[in-house]
């Protein structure tokens, strides 16, 4: 039985089905239209696609950020209802996490990204060992030039994947033993979070239907504009 993985945490809608063994199948777009209006076409659209009944799904696992607030929140409250609706596990996998994972090098420093705005990027390390891939950064907001000037000082070399690849590739260029992915691993796959759910689900990680909540790191726009005009007003 498969496991239903959806990657709402940018501009790319990803969905997939994967066993522990296999990945069924999966479909990824990046167009113009939102995810509220497109995710669960491309589900259903999935699901006979790969000839799959809802009831033969084991478990949700969703892509929690950090990432787009509007796209977290969609693919979270829609693998929420999927999951109670056929009352099975959900499991929340980090988005860059899941970047990391789709990109099976070792031997590098991989360094996934995404916007935070503002020239900030949401930033992690990992490395491939034995054991699996590794977390030897966790994930935090900080200006892109601050973290090509981290990345500059490793002996190994660096993979960065994520936005920052499309915002500052120039800048990413110009740094020695520093490289942007390549166009096919460089953006989240909900292929990557299929495979890491199935990892979450048998470690017994279970998250709950009412409380999990999305990775955001930094607050919203709206919360900081909300908090300025309070202070005006008091």
């Amino acid at each position: 039985m498969p496991i239903l993985a959806l990657d709402t945490a940018t501009l790319v809608s990803s969905v997939a089905l994967a066993t522990r063994e296999t990945l069924v199948a999966e479909l990824t777009l990046q167009t113009r239209k939102t995810h509220s209006e497109q995710l669960m076409p491309h589900i259903e659209q999935l699901l006979v696609l790969a000839e799959t009944p809802k009831e033969d799904i084991e478990a949700v696992a969703v892509s929690i950020g950090p990432g787009s607030f509007t796209g977290l929140r969609i693919g979270l409250a829609t693998a929420k209802a999927l999951a109670y609706a056929l009352q099975i596990p959900l499991i929340g996998v980090p988005t860059l996490e899941a970047l990391a994972f789709g990109c099976p090098v070792s031997g590098a420093v991989l360094a996934p990204t995404m916007d935070a705005q503002k020239g900030n990027i949401y930033f992690a390390l990992y490395r491939w060992q034995t054991a699996g891939l590794q977390q030897i950064a966790p994930a935090r907001v900080i200006d892109h030039r601050a973290a090509l000037a981290e990345l500059a000082v490793f002996a190994e070399p660096v993979i960065v994947l994520g936005e920052a690849v499309g915002l500052y590739r120039e800048a990413i260029d110009e740094v020695e033993g520093v490289a942007a992915a390549k166009p096919h691993v460089v953006m989240p796959r909900a292929a990557s979070v299929a495979m890491l759910g199935w990892q979450l689900l048998d470690n017994g990680v279970r998250h709950d239907v009412m409380t999990l909540e999305p990775l955001y790191i930094r607050r919203s726009e709206a919360e900081d504009l909300w908090e300025r005009r309070q202070s005006v007003c008091t």
